[in-house]
């Protein structure tokens, strides 16, 4: 729970940068927020959270995000924001301990995973001036995953254990919130993304992730046409 919230109050902290970076140039923009569809792209500082005895510590793991959005007003300051990405997540996982062996069959060290989904998200953007709060749902499909340095306990053989997205819920769904400036064709922000679904199926991927959600920060920047 504490390196949850130690996460949280760093993306807090990179939220409030953004503010004071960028506050002065967006101030100067129109307040109408404008139709516009453009491309967008930035980085992911994602994590899992696992509830499970044999793990050592959690680690960030940095990846990338790209995509389309759409920004559609709805009046002078409510807007609705579509977007269609492909992003990049997971988490770096130590497991250790006299029981990692005989509950997971697993050898001691850290676990890399990596996960990357197509996602939805769709927000509800209230403008204030260029300074725009963004907040809604997404869903994803997670088109690959994979797995490093996942050895089993058989002393016998030094080959890997091969996962893959079979071993991951395919849909992960979720809330997110986040705020962005407009500074005439460019967006620039920083979003909390929160899953509500396991990442871990059945099996040993749901074993290994055991309770873990989604959990990623991003920060981004787009360009409107």
């Amino acid at each position: 729970m504490k390196k949850l919230q130690k996460f949280r109050i760093l993306t807090g902290i990179g939220i409030a940068s953004l503010l004071m970076i960028f506050a002065p140039q967006g101030y100067a923009q129109s307040d109408n927020p404008g139709p516009r569809i453009g491309i967008k792209g930035g980085a992911n500082f994602s994590q899992f959270f696992v509830d499970q005895p044999t793990v050592d510590d959690e680690n960030m793991k940095v990846g990338v995000h790209f995509g389309i959005f759409s920004k559609i007003p709805i009046t002078n300051f409510l807007a609705i924001q579509p977007e269609l990405l492909y992003t990049n997540v997971g988490s770096k996982v130590s497991y250790g301990g006299s029981d990692v062996e005989s509950l997971l069959g697993i050898r001691e060290g850290e676990v890399r995973f990596n996960l990357n989904y197509i996602q939805l998200p769709i927000a509800l953007a209230v403008n204030l001036g260029p300074l725009n709060l963004h907040a809604g749902p997404y869903v994803s499909y997670l088109i690959s995953a994979n797995v490093k340095n996942l050895q089993t306990s058989d002393l016998s053989t030094s080959d890997p254990i091969e996962m893959n997205k079979d071993d991951f819920n395919t849909i992960d769904y979720g809330v997110f919130a986040g705020l962005g400036f407009d500074v005439g064709n460019v967006t620039i922000g920083a979003r909390y993304n929160h899953g509500l679904r396991e990442v871990g199926s059945s099996g040993l991927g749901g074993t290994l992730t055991n309770n873990s959600r989604n959990g990623v920060a991003q920060i981004y920047i787009g360009f409107g046409f």
